[in-house]
Order: structure tokens, then sequence, then C-alpha cells
């Protein structure tokens, strides 16, 4: 049986054991990066695929004839057409759970340089202010405290809880807002996301990107967050229409946003949130999840799924 890892490139750096994985099948072709015109060729004989980012349309799908599984080395699927597979009997497994320490400590990295004003006052020290002050410290930038903010979650997996957790030892409030899969209307006791969002200080999101959720917080929502409040994005890109973000920061309304993800990756230099007028953002490009410990994990995630295949009892499957 043949493996193919489409864009390894994506998570190893050459620092990563890839010992497990190669075990895992009797024959492996590794990939560092996969153009879309290569695809079709890559995959035709593989009866095991492994993507992070590439994509695999119906097209590519239905041009490999022998292909048994499909493995992303991520949790989303968006990048796949999982009915094209379902179609062909075959299992999609995504990776769940290894980033989640990676994950957490970036969202309060975000939040903290928001709250803290991290950057400005670095920036101050760096043009000389600092140094020609008449007293000891700079105060030109108001610092808010985490302890006391409402914070608002959208998405409650794993990652969802485990930053709910830890916004609570910072002593945050945090509220989850109900499900917005239409199949848990009137068995969801939480509050709605529109009802939530004029009492919230900050707004964290871990959902997945689907056709319901993309533009999920758009110019409607992002009004009906109090002044100066916070989002923090480090699920997808498009769950947030960036236009409609970079204007709430420009006219100051929203207080800030630290944002991991964009729409798409990686973005045009013209991308709306990539202007340098766009006050009080902080962007980090895609690397929430990129501890070592965490793109392991995924490999390990990766080598579990294709055992469970092998071994008949598929885990983490993902449906259409």
């Amino acid at each position: 049986m043949k493996g193919v890892f489409l864009d390894l490139n994506t998570v190893d750096r050459d620092d990563l054991d890839l010992a497990p994985l190669r075990a895992a099948l009797p024959e492996w072709a590794f990939f560092q990066r996969t153009g879309p015109g290569e695809i079709a060729e890559r995959i035709r004989d593989a009866e095991v695929v492994v993507t992070n980012k590439v994509h695999l349309g119906a097209g590519s799908v239905e041009a490999a004839p022998r292909l048994q599984l499909i493995c992303t080395a991520a949790t989303g699927t968006n990048n796949i057409d999982l009915a094209a597979a379902d179609a062909r009997g075959i299992p999609v497994c995504n990776a769940r759970n290894y980033a989640t320490d990676s994950v957490v400590q970036h969202v309060f990295g975000l939040l903290l340089t928001l709250v803290t004003r991290m950057d400005a006052y670095r920036a101050d020290i760096r043009a000389g202010r600092w140094s020609a002050s008449d007293q000891f410290c700079l105060l030109d930038h108001p610092i808010r405290t985490l302890a006391g903010m409402h914070l608002g979650i959208v998405g409650f997996g794993v990652l969802g809880r485990a930053t709910g957790a830890m916004a609570e030892a910072f002593g945050m409030r945090v509220t989850v807002a109900g499900s917005l899969r239409p199949d848990a209307a009137g068995g969801d006791d939480r509050p709605a996301l529109d009802e939530l969002l004029p009492d919230l200080d900050v707004l964290s999101l871990h959902c997945p990107l689907t056709d319901r959720t993309r533009d999920l917080i758009d110019a409607r929502r992002l009004a009906r967050m109090p002044q100066g409040g916070l989002l923090i994005n480090t699920a997808r890109g498009g769950l947030v229409e960036p236009r409609a973000l970079a204007d709430s920061l420009r006219t100051g309304h929203l207080g800030g946003a630290g944002i991991d993800v964009l729409d798409p990756e990686p973005p045009p230099p013209d991308h709306p949130l990539l202007a340098p007028d766009i006050p009080n953002l902080v962007l980090t490009p895609h690397t929430a999840w990129a501890a070592r410990s965490a793109r392991q994990g995924v490999l390990d995630e990766v080598r579990a799924n294709i055992a469970a295949f092998l071994a008949g009892t598929p885990r983490n499957v993902v449906t259409p």
C-alpha cells in the first residue's frame, strides 16, 4: 500500500521524527509542496493521501482510482470535497487535539498583547520616547486587565474549552455562544451569538469554517459588539469579513483584534487586513498551531489514523 504526503513542508522543517509515520505504510512518497497541476499525477497510484492545505476537489478524488483513505494533517477539512470522497466510500480522517496547548497560549499571547498595548509601547521605545521621557515610565497607551472581562467563545470543542479554562484562571467571566448548527435548535440553552455580543469584552473564535460560518463575524455583528471590544481569531480566516473588521478598527468601534488566520493564505499584498493604517491589529502568520510539539503531534495523529484504518476501525472520520 502506497501513501503520498502532498505538502510535508507545511508541517516539518527537518525538526520532526518521521520514523513512526514512515513505518505506518510499506511505501511512501513525500513531497515538500504540490501545486494544483501536480496533484493528479502524484496521487494516481496512491491508496492513502495525506494533505495539510493542498486542495483535493472532486476531480482529484475521481482521478485516483486506487484511493482508499484521505488524511488531513490538520483539523479543518474545508480543502477537501467531502461529498466526492463519501460518494466513493473513501473515509476522510482529520487530526484532532494535537495543538491545544500551542493554540491556547497563542490566543492569550494575542489577547495580552492587545490589553497591555505591548506593540505600541515597544514602538515607543524604538522611537526613543522612553529615553526622552521626563519620568520613569510611559503611560501614553491605556492598559487593561483581563480579570473581570467577559469572554465569549464560539465553538466549544477541545480548543474552546481549553481557552475558557485558561480565561477563568485569568479571572475572566466566560460565556459560550449557542451552537451554530441548525439541528441544535431547541436543544441548546446557551445564548445565541447575536444576543451575547453586546455584553462581551472579548470574542474568541474556535469553530470550523463551513458554508454556514463563512463571514460569521461581519459588519452587522461587529457593530453589535460594545465600543472597545476585542476580537481573537485563531480558527479560520474565512470566519471574519476582513473589510468589515478593518473598518471597525479604523473607526475605533472595535478596540483591537488579534488575528492568526486570513483568507486566502498566503494573503495577497493588497489583502484588506495587511493595510498599514489599521490601528490595534495584531497579525500573526497562522502560527498558533506551530509549536514543535504540536507539529509532531499532528504527524502522530496521521499515523494513528492510518493504523486504525488498516485495522478496520477508522477514527476521526469527517462526514459531509
